[in-house]
This record gives C-alpha cells, sequence and structure tokens, in this order.
C-alpha cells in the first residue's frame, strides 16, 4: 500500500515539490488540445440508440386510436387516458391525479409559477404578482434551473441546506411560518446534484408542514424515480396520498418526464396532484392549448407499455451509465481521497456526482478545467444566485461522454482539484 501525505501535513517545501510536479502534469494536459464536455446531464448517444424503437411505435392510422379516441385529433386536454394510467402506474397515484404535458417536465414547472404570479395557485388569496415579496426555499447544492425559473419572476431565493437525509427539516419547518414563503424546489430522489434519495422521515415532514401561506406549494421534481444504476429499483412513498393524509392534498405538485427513459428532446411529462389542483390547473392551462401531443404519447405508451417493462429498459441504461461513474469514483478515490482536499458522494442513482474541493477553490478548478479543455457545470451553479458561499461545490455530469473520453476528463479534473488546493495552501 503507496502511503501518501496529505497536503495540509506537507512543509513548505513539500508543497513547493508537489506543485512543480503537479503544474507539469497539468501542462501536459493542456497539449492535448482536448475539447471535453461533463457540464450537463444529457443522455449518451448510446442510451439514445436503444430506445430507437419508440420511432417505429406507431406504423398505421389504425395504431393511433386508443379508448376510442383518434390521438391525430384535438382534445384530451390532460392527456390520453392511456397516458394517465401509465404516469399513475409510474408515480403510485390515480390517473385522476395525472396531467400529461409535453417534452420536458420543466416547462411544466416554468408555467405553474406563470400562472402562480399572473393568477394566483388554487389556494391563493390573491396572485402573486400583487404579493410585496415571494420568497421560495431552495435547497442547496440543487438544480441550477430549478432556481433560474423562481429568481425570472423576482422572487427571493432562500437557500437551505441539504443533509444525507434531504433537505434540513427544521429549518423548512421554521422558514414556512413566514406567510411570504410561498414554495419549495424538491428533488426527492437521486437529487440534482448530491444524488441523495429522501428519508421517509423527511417526506413525512414533507406531507405534515404547517405552513402560514395557504397556497404554499412543495414543487416535487421527481425526475430520477426510475434511475437507478446500481442495485435494483428502490421504491418511494407517493407523497400525493401522505399530504392527503395529512390534510393538505394540494400542497405538492409532482413532476416526471420521460427525459433521460426516451429522448432527451421528444419525450413526455406529466404532473401529478390532487384532483382539484389538476382541475384548477386544466383551466388555466385551456387558455394555452387544446392538447399537448398525443401522438407522441400515444408512441410512448405503446413502446413503454408499463412500469416493470420501462424498469426492464432502465436496466439497459445502467448497463451504460454504471462504468461511467465507476471512472469517477477510480478516479476520484485513487488520486484525491488520501490528500484531504475534496469529499464527493457515491450515488446509486441519478446523473450527477457532487464534488465538493478545497473551500475557496471551486471557480479556480472549472477555469483551470476549462483552459485544458473540460467544460463543467459552472462553480455555484447549484446554489441560488449561482452564490455558493464555500466557493467548494461542483457538479460532474458523467453520461454524455464515451467511457474513453471521460477517463481523460477526470485526469484534467482530478489534476486541476490538486493544482488548485496546492495554490491555496501555498498563499496562506
Amino acid at each position: 500500500m503507496i502511503f501518501v501525505t496529505p497536503y495540509s501535513c506537507m512543509s513548505t517545501a513539500d508543497l513547493s515539490r508537489e506543485y512543480a510536479t503537479v503544474l507539469d502534469d497539468y501542462d501536459q494536459l493542456k497539449t492535448q488540445n482536448l475539447k471535453l464536455n461533463m457540464a450537463r446531464g444529457k443522455p449518451a448517444k448510446a442510451q439514445l440508440d436503444l430506445v430507437s424503437g419508440l420511432l417505429t411505435a406507431l406504423t398505421d392510422p389504425a395504431d393511433c386510436i386508443t379508448d376510442g379516441i383518434d390521438a391525430r385529433n384535438y382534445g384530451e386536454l390532460a392527456g390520453l387516458p392511456c397516458a394517465k394510467r401509465y404516469w399513475a402506474e409510474i408515480l403510485d397515484c390515480k390517473p385522476e391525479n395525472i396531467f400529461v404535458g409535453g417534452v420536458a417536465s420543466l416547462n411544466l414547472m416554468f408555467d405553474i409559477v406563470s400562472r402562480a404570479y399572473t393568477h394566483g395557485l388554487k389556494d391563493s388569496p390573491r396572485p402573486w404578482c400583487r404579493e410585496e415579496k415571494v420568497k421560495v426555499l431552495c435547497p442547496a447544492p440543487g438544480y441550477d434551473r430549478h432556481f433560474a425559473i423562481t429568481e425570472n419572476f423576482g422572487a427571493e431565493l432562500i437557500p437551505v441546506p441539504m443533509t444525507p437525509e434531504g433537505p434540513d427539516m427544521d429549518v423548512v419547518e421554521k422558514l414556512v411560518g413566514d406567510p411570504q414563503v410561498k414554495l419549495i424546489w424538491t428533488v426527492p430522489k437521486y437529487s440534482n446534484p448530491d444524488g441523495i434519495i429522501y428519508s421517509e422521515e423527511t417526506i413525512r415532514r414533507f406531507a405534515n408542514l404547517k405552513p402560514a401561506a395557504p397556497d404554499f406549494t412543495i414543487m416535487w421534481d421527481n425526475a430520477y424515480s426510475l434511475h437507478q444504476f446500481r442495485g435494483d429499483y428502490v421504491p418511494f412513498p407517493d407523497i400525493l396520498s401522505l399530504c392527503e393524509k395529512a390534510g393538505r392534498p394540494d400542497m405538492v405538485i409532482e413532476f416526471a418526464s420521460t427525459s433521460k427513459i426516451t429522448f432527451a428532446g421528444g419525450g413526455i411529462s406529466c404532473i401529478a396532484a390532487s384532483e382539484a389542483n389538476i382541475a384548477y390547473l386544466s383551466r388555466l392551462f385551456g387558455i394555452q392549448m387544446i392538447s399537448q401531443d398525443k401522438v407522441n404519447q400515444l408512441r410512448h405508451v405503446r413502446y413503454l407499455r408499463d412500469k416493470a417493462h420501462t424498469l426492464e429498459i432502465m436496466k439497459l441504461h445502467a448497463d451504460i451509465l454504471a462504468p461511467k461513474f465507476n471512472v469517477v469514483s477510480q478516479w476520484l478515490n485513487r488520486e484525491l481521497k488520501s490528500l484531504g482536499i475534496a469529499h464527493w458522494n457515491d450515488p446509486s442513482g441519478g446523473y450527477f456526482v457532487s464534488l465538493y474541493v478545497l473551500p475557496g477553490t471551486a471557480k479556480r478548478v472549472w477555469q483551470l478545467c476549462k483552459q485544458a479543455g473540460v467544460v463543467l457545470t459552472g462553480a455555484g451553479a447549484t446554489y441560488p444566485y449561482r452564490n455558493d458561499p464555500t466557493d467548494s461545490n461542483l457538479r460532474i455530469a458523467p453520461s454524455l461522454p464515451p467511457v474513453e473520453e471521460l477517463e481523460k476528463a477526470m485526469e484534467v479534473l482530478t489534476t486541476s482539484v490538486k493544482l488548485a488546493a496546492l495554490e491555496k495552501l501555498m498563499q496562506e
């Protein structure tokens, strides 16, 4: 076994020698003119290719008829009955709780926040645009596009610390006592970017929240419900039924999509909510549209069939994703674990690895990677207003590059983490 001295225990002379070695390694990497990208959680071409059968799921006009409905025509604002049944099985709720959307659940999230500002949600005393201030709780690190939606409408974003069990519920329970707190963003299973599965206790406490605002809403973005790449499928509590039992059935709106099951640019999405919420939102959406793309809904239902078959497809995705996450884990463990300059999560599902580098160096690591030809999500992006108070978090997205490119990208990343840490330690 090779023992490596942690950087914090090195003498000034040892740090200087290590810096010279790492700088030379980095300069050698820069000469390779790399153009690698680990910035976003995009499915790889191999993942898109394995579901190409979706393209031929409908081949005849007669295939477009389902439940006596012609999917090619107007109507069925909330979605085809078969699509509602599909999503209900996936999310363990009733078809009456489902509104089927288009390509992306993010569009639905934006639309709901937009309607909240222009019209208010079901229990709003007034449209949010008429409120003196709207505050939004943002578990951080979290999904940058969530934060961007509510920032776009002028809401005040309030960070909530994440724990291994999910958002710090002591903090959440305290903050929702403010009637200006209208919403919280969540990614409850394989959270973006930490890969945390919310504990049953955390989910129970969410369902039993007693917010001061009558229209306080939990935005339950269950994007990675089926997306495990290690081990078997992990069942997950149904937040809708838990909120109903707690006497607040309208407090939660759940989201899901097939963006990382079929085609990221051509999937279907859904809202799961109380029947009263579905009715209210349908009235608002009905001004904007007559229906979503029902042909695509039917294509997906015919191809995916049901939850059991979908989980079989997800095993094929796992065969592609698991080796990539293994590469990330191997490089981080081999190059950084003993140095005391970083720690990270090791998820069993989702699309990201959350890397925490030496405080004050994340932006520098990002810059060094960019200069060496590796693009990462911007440092600070996983925090409200892109402000990581410790400048330590980086989100790694290993799904897109082939394994051989990922190996090289991780070499650049780990070398950059070392170099940035050494720069900082030598200045102290």
